[in-house]
């Protein structure tokens, strides 16, 4: 049997691997899986992607399960108990963060609806493909994720900086960055509407 191609980012440790399989790049139009992984992008700042994997269970009895309604709420004595939760990661600031970032996520739905209508409304609607990228030529950030990230800052949003938003756009499947040669770059393509753009 062919080994399927993958992007090389993955390697080959198993939660990696079923990451990049199943979720990586699939458009995202549920709000609570948007706030699931822009939290975990939040969290990541300074640190790496597999470790957020591996801690995303501890994440979610931490943060109820990343409802952002629950959490709006959390106060003194939930920031202790998350601080105080076995594998953890103990960042006072990026837990108060979170907390910060779920009212600021309420009052975006207040005003658009929904957060899914106010991000997909960057791209109308539509997945991105970048032609540069498809040569090879990669970025960690660009005119789109610095937009939306000045636009967040302004909104009261925290560690959402343009390197973080442009990992959210790949994530929630507002950006394909799959390699043209791995197996997932066309069955992403076929789950939403494509736009290329240089």
């Amino acid at each position: 049997m062919e080994e399927k191609i993958r992007c090389g980012w993955c390697g080959n440790e198993e939660i990696y691997v079923k990451y990049h399989d199943e979720e990586w790049g699939v458009p995202v139009h549920s709000d609570q899986k948007l706030f699931e992984h822009l939290m975990m992008e939040s969290m990541q700042c300074g640190l790496n992607w597999l470790m957020m994997l591996r801690k995303r269970e501890i994440f979610r009895g931490c943060f109820a399960g990343f409802d952002y309604e629950r959490i709006a709420a959390f106060d003194g004595p939930q920031v202790e108990r998350i601080l105080g939760t076995e594998g953890m990661i103990r960042s006072r600031r990026k837990i108060e963060a979170i907390i910060n970032n779920a009212q600021k996520y309420i009052k975006v739905r207040e005003q658009f609806g929904s957060f899914d209508t106010y991000l997909w409304r960057y791209t109308e609607g539509r997945t991105l493909v970048y032609r540069s990228h498809m040569k090879g030529e990669g970025c960690a950030e660009n005119q789109l994720s610095q937009e939306i990230s000045r636009d967040m800052r302004k909104r009261g949003f925290r560690y959402v900086g343009p390197v973080t938003i442009y990992s959210h756009l790949q994530a929630c499947g507002l950006i394909n960055d799959h390699i043209p040669q791995c197996w997932r770059f066309e069955e992403v393509n076929q789950l939403g509407d494509v736009k290329y753009v240089d």
